[in-house]
């Protein structure tokens, strides 16, 4: 059984007049939110004190994972209490204290790459404008902390990939990322795996794009 792959034209209208980011800025998808009563949220670099949230962002990544039907590649609790305490994640909360959001990041082959993963928010908070500031605070933290770095990000949503676009991320082929046989690795919990294997890593379902410093003026 062949399956065809979705082409992303980032050249389309939707992307070329994406708009710029703002904090306070509502997409409000099919959402009766209006931008004056929008949550006030908190996005913050982790530290240990996070790690009480591990449980329930575990959960809800799973159960988005479940509910859109797409693949994704397990994260252990151990791992993203790993990254909280090393400060390589960002969090959010709302203004009542509620956990809203996350994202961390890794790195590869000694630093020459670092991607940007498991952005995730709670339901209660989508189409409020908050992974749009998730999304720009993980970013701006991976050129904190490895200013020479290759971003990439492998996605199968759209709204991602026009984050991405946005913060002057390109589509590449996988060649063009890490040959970190870790990261390789973390894919074996993806329900699409096996295509991945097939076509010995060259493609998936997923799309990858990438941030080149070298290539790519600085957003931040």
């Amino acid at each position: 059984m062949k399956i065809q792959k979705q082409t992303i034209d980032f050249s389309a209208q939707e992307f070329l007049s994406a708009e710029p980011f703002s904090e306070k800025k509502a997409f409000l998808l099919n959402s009766k939110i209006t931008e004056e009563e929008l949550p006030e949220f908190t996005v913050e670099v982790t530290n240990s004190n996070h790690a009480f949230w591990v449980k329930e962002i575990c959960e809800v990544t799973l159960s988005s994972a479940i509910a859109r039907g797409t693949g994704i590649s397990g994260r252990s609790p151990e791992l993203l209490i790993e990254k909280i305490h090393k400060g390589e994640a960002v969090i959010a909360f709302a203004s009542d204290g509620r956990w809203a959001g996350f994202s961390f990041i890794s790195s590869w082959d000694n630093g020459r790459y670092v991607s940007n993963s498991g952005l995730i928010v709670a339901p209660e908070f989508r189409h409020t404008g908050l992974a749009k500031t998730i999304k720009r605070k993980i970013f701006e933290l991976s050129r904190q902390k490895y200013p020479e770095a290759r971003i990439f990000s492998l996605t199968t949503g759209l709204a991602v990939m026009k984050m991405n676009h946005e913060l002057g991320f390109e589509p590449v082929t996988y060649s063009e990322l890490t040959t970190d046989e870790l990261f390789w690795e973390n894919c074996k919990s993806c329900v699409n795996c096996p295509i991945l294997l097939n076509k010995e890593r060259k493609n998936c379902l997923c799309t990858a794009m990438m941030y080149d410093p070298k290539n790519v003026s600085s957003t931040i």
